[in-house]
């Protein structure tokens, strides 16, 4: 089969490997979609993944065979790659080791993963694609159900106004979750233009550019002079997070969802008396999943308006897909075509 294999020097080829199979609890899936996601560009263009690795954890495709003590999956399901409730003694290291470090553990992993056109998973891992969710949308699941943890991590309340810095995949999610929380109003900060339609086409209230308008001053008139109840960093940039805790009013929150790669500066004299909480949130557990894909089921998270056909790429295009991602790009969402 085919795989994107990392090759180190901030480069990935597309080689044949061995096709795996299933042991005895285990299923082969077919990958259909598979997202490329901001975390991997990062790894690629840090060179902090090992050599050899096969990234992507944001894919669906359907079961392609099941090993012999496999009961829940049937061949021909439908199903994303992750989501699904660990047994004890297994789960995502960030959530079962006490002091994780993504930076040097992070990118550890060597097995196959969704830039490969067949991967291996435990029974448990895969969740089940709901009727009514297209399978493009399917393949986002991922970075909707991070939103979603946001979310649902923060303080977040019924009638509270939210700020969202960075409209990428994570923020447009963020926007619709936390509409669906009850937030009453929203407003996004974002210099792409292409990014800032999106936002606005999904009911952000106010949509600014920050190399134009100040988006303290901005959240400041929003809420006469109050700011916002939480603010949603999705950016990760070197300004964002100071930001972020300067645009809260006071008792507000900070949360930081975007994985920033360098040391961020903050001005903590600027804002601390006013006691904000500062939260960070990491990843998404199964609950996270699964609502999120009945958020798409039932409409109130859409992902069609964020993907276009020229978002579809084959696996053949990755390496420069990957390149011309280093840098800031207008591009809502790619997903790889296998």
């Amino acid at each position: 089969m085919k795989a994107a294999v990392y090759k180190g020097n901030s480069r990935l080829a597309v080689e044949e490997v061995p096709t795996p199979s299933p042991a005895a609890s285990e299923v082969l899936i077919k990958v259909k979609y598979s997202a490329i996601c901001g975390t991997d560009v990062h790894a690629v263009m840090y060179n902090a993944a090992p050599v050899g690795v096969v990234l992507g954890h944001e894919y669906c495709g359907t079961i392609a065979e099941i090993g012999c003590d496999v009961t829940r999956w049937k061949l021909g399901d439908r199903v994303i790659g992750g989501g699904g409730s660990p047994p004890p003694g297994k789960g995502k290291p960030w959530s079962t080791q006490p002091r994780f470090n993504y930076r040097t553990e992070g990118m550890t992993q060597r097995r196959l993963s969704g830039y490969a056109e067949f991967i291996v998973l435990e029974e448990w891992q895969p969740v089940a694609i709901p009727d009514g969710v297209p399978d493009e949308s399917a393949a986002v699941c991922e970075p909707c159900s991070v939103a979603v943890k946001a979310v649902r991590t923060s303080n977040l309340r019924l009638g509270d106004t939210v700020a969202i810095l960075g409209a990428g995949p994570i923020g447009l999610f963020a926007i619709q979750a936390a509409r669906a929380a009850g937030a009453l109003q929203i407003m996004v900060s974002e210099p792409s233009e292409t990014r800032r339609a999106a936002a606005e086409a999904l009911g952000a209230d106010l949509v600014i550019d920050p190399n134009r308008t100040n988006p303290i001053s901005a959240i400041e008139d929003m809420t006469d002079g109050l700011g916002a109840h939480v603010v949603f960093d999705c950016a990760g940039l070197k300004n964002t997070l100071d930001q972020a805790a300067s645009m809260a009013r006071r008792g507000g929150q900070a949360v930081l969802i975007a994985v920033p790669w360098e040391p961020l500066p903050v001005a903590a004299a600027d804002w601390m008396a006013r006691e904000i909480n500062i939260q960070t949130t990491f990843g998404a557990a199964p609950e996270d999943w699964r609502t999120s894909l009945k958020l798409m089921q039932t409409g109130s998270v859409r992902v069609e308006s964020m993907l276009k056909e020229s978002d579809f790429v084959a696996l053949e295009e990755i390496d420069a897909v990957f390149r011309s991602l280093f840098k800031p790009t207008d591009r809502l969402q790619v997903i790889v075509k296998l």
